[in-house]
């Protein structure tokens, strides 16, 4: 135990109520518990992956590693191990991601035994990156962010973590902003790149996405009516959705966080819930006959509001809307969400004006005049003005659509820095489109 663990354990009492409250589960890994990994024919990278977004930002990256590396995805998050075994499964080991306790970090680094690490994002613990040092594993940062409002918290610290930024051997960041806030928290100029955003990659762009289809038929959406999909939303967001969509249309929300699936559900009243009516139930039972989900299923008239309470779903969903609306965007407090999925799929996309976390996306797409930014007050008239032309619908979605072609490129770039930092032997033609430069560390 060192001073730092020291600090850790009355902070985890005192926040204990917060962080009790939600669902968590596999605490053995959660404290290093993590089952030994055979060692390795190559060199070994390790990529940490907070959650879901960051999951799905890797996608593109992983093919381009795995023909070069040994690969092992950590998670921290319960949905996001699911996520990531649905993409990554039998391509790459995946495993828990500990908690910065110095003990849980050293088992877990025992088990895992990597050459490198790249941490996706940022994701930043110190017990972690001095255990790394301590044993010779250089570690990265890749597809970095850091926002302005998480600047601030780091800021006010930086005598305590500022070391845990130098120690990096790179990192790769998304923007011009954000590569001046990782400089000012530490890393030399030298080992910091404007690489572009992995989340342009990961955007695949497809006029259809297998089970959408059966997904709106088994919720019992009309397919002859018009369609709103809100995806991650937040708190209040169900309600001033429910209020702002216009008469005779379908509106499907999606809430970001599943613990705040039933607080939704009484948001939205009379919403037809996809966890009763997809097959065997959410709980694996069917739902009695005669039920709203199954008198929508059937055929007969119910309800036009619908919840997506299950994970793994919108991507289908979105494919089907005629516009999306992006959530955690209407409130102040909340920063917004990634707008990049539905645009791919080319759909008309509206946001908030509150988008601070996803700021370099929104601009790109509003220099692009592929996006829509409103208030909450302005949203009905907005989408009713969507609605009401196909033409403009279209339009809208294929100047998203160019702006992410432009954009791409980020996840190869990422990839060419991460082989040459575990030492990865590069073969031609072994899958894999990656060359590494000799200068690919020099600053952008």
């Amino acid at each position: 135990m060192n001073a730092l663990d020291l600090l850790y354990w009355p902070l985890a009492l005192i926040t204990a109520p917060a962080w009790a409250r939600k669902s968590r589960g596999d605490w053995r890994q959660r404290f290093g518990h993590t089952p030994p990994l055979p060692a390795p024919g190559r060199k070994r990278l390790l990529l940490h992956a907070v959650s879901v977004g960051e999951v799905n930002a890797i996608r593109e990256l992983i093919p381009l590693l795995t023909p070069h590396a040994d690969v092992v995805i950590s998670v921290g998050t319960d949905t996001g191990i699911a996520r990531a075994r649905q993409l990554f499964d039998g391509r790459a080991a995946i495993v828990r991601y500990p908690l910065d306790f110095s003990a849980a970090v050293r088992r877990f680094l025992d088990a895992v035994r990597p050459d490198a690490v790249a941490l996706v994002e940022l994701e930043l613990w110190p017990n972690f990156i001095r255990e790394c040092g301590r044993r010779g594993v250089p570690v990265a940062v890749i597809n970095g962010r850091l926002s302005e409002r998480s600047f601030r918290g780091y800021r006010k610290i930086r005598a305590f973590i500022g070391a845990s930024f130098r120690a990096l051997a790179f990192a790769a960041v998304q923007d011009e902003d954000y590569a001046r806030r990782f400089r000012h928290m530490g890393v030399p100029p030298e080992r910091c790149r404007v690489t572009g955003s992995m989340k342009w990659d990961a955007a695949r762009i497809e006029d259809e996405v297998e089970g959408s289809a059966r997904l709106f038929a088994e919720l019992g959406i009309d397919p002859g009516r018009p369609v709103i999909v809100a995806g991650s939303t937040g708190p209040g967001e169900e309600a001033l959705l429910h209020s702002a969509c216009p008469p005779g249309v379908q509106l499907v929300c999606a809430p970001r966080k599943p613990e705040r699936f039933d607080e939704a559900a009484a948001a939205v009243p009379g919403c037809i819930r996809r966890s009763v009516t997809k097959p065997g139930g959410a709980g694996g039972e069917t739902p009695a006959r005669g039920s709203p989900a199954t008198d929508r299923v059937s055929g007969v008239r119910g309800s036009d509001r619908f919840l997506l309470d299950t994970i793994g779903e919108l991507r289908q969903a979105y494919a089907r809307a005629d516009v999306v609306v992006v959530g955690r965007s209407f409130m102040g407090d909340l920063y917004g969400s990634d707008p990049v999925e539905p645009i791919g799929l080319g759909r008309a996309t509206v946001i908030g004006p509150h988008y601070g976390d996803f700021r370099f996306a929104v601009e790109a797409f509003r220099e692009a005049g592929g996006i829509r930014v409103c208030r909450a007050g302005d949203l009905g008239g907005e989408l009713a003005r969507l609605l009401g032309s196909a033409v403009e619908r279209a339009g809208l979605g294929e100047r998203g659509r160019k702006c992410i072609r432009s954009h791409q490129g980020a996840s190869a770039r990422h990839a060419a820095m991460l082989l040459q930092v575990v030492g990865a032997q590069v073969h031609p033609g072994a899958g894999s489109a990656v060359s590494v430069d000799e200068d690919v560390l020099a600053p952008g």
